[in-house]
């Protein structure tokens, strides 16, 4: 079956969409019990919990090059793109058509993204986003986007003319946040295999995803999630 998707319905996978270009997942996921400072109807929690954060904050809290060592350089955001992604092998991915694949299931208002070249690692890339919302918004949209594509280990992606073979693994997620997904993603083209790693986390009303030389991402995470918290 042959599947139309708006790039934005690919939400977490839009960055390796577009620079490979393929996207997949398949996900494990955790939900750690709330200490009793910050569990779900606490003061603390409420007063963390009650209003999203603006964009102009979480730019603020992206990492940057202060916060990492030597040989990073920051990328230029690619320009916003609306091409149409055939989607080839992957059923569970129709479910996206309608309302997901015209907003996407990440597609958040409320959003900041910034992405690295790392020059000691052969120009190895990571890239970071955070988005921010009530936290049952964050939740839903991140678990019914992995959900979905949980049932595709193997598919292929068809990005202007160009095929994409795409196979996935789950990774553990670390234990940070609230919530936590995460993924090992193979792209092959043209005889060439991209390895990308994808960690999210959401801890309170933002939603941090990490993407990129599987590496980095460990490298980076935790840092990425205190400062996107304030931890």
């Amino acid at each position: 079956m042959r599947v139309r998707v708006a790039t934005t319905a690919v939400g977490i996978t839009a960055v390796a969409l577009l620079a490979l270009p393929a996207c997949s997942s398949r996900t494990d996921t955790a939900r750690p019990a709330p200490s009793s400072s910050t569990r779900p109807g606490s003061p603390a929690a409420m007063e963390q919990n009650s209003t999203p954060l603006s964009s102009a904050t979480l730019t603020a809290r992206l990492l940057n090059k202060g916060d990492l060592a030597s040989g990073y350089t920051r990328k230029p955001m690619r320009p916003a793109q609306h091409d149409d992604v055939a989607v080839l092998g992957c059923p569970a991915l129709s479910d996206l058509g309608g309302d997901a694949a015209t907003r996407g299931s990440l597609d958040f208002p409320r959003q900041a993204k910034i992405s690295f070249t790392y020059a000691g690692r052969g120009g190895s890339e990571v890239s970071e986003e955070l988005y921010s919302d009530t936290p049952d918004k964050l939740s839903d949209g991140m678990a019914r986007i992995f959900e979905a594509m949980t049932g595709c280990p193997e598919y292929q992606v068809l990005v202007g003319g160009s095929a994409v073979d795409i196979a996935t693994q789950k990774t553990a997620p670390p234990h940070l946040g609230d919530e936590q997904w995460s993924q090992m993603l193979t792209f092959s083209a043209d005889g060439h295999d991209s390895v990308v790693k994808q960690t999210a986390v959401r801890d309170g009303n933002v939603l941090v995803v990490v993407s990129g030389s599987p590496a980095l991402v460990d490298r980076h995470l935790d840092k990425a999630v205190a400062k996107a918290a304030r931890r």
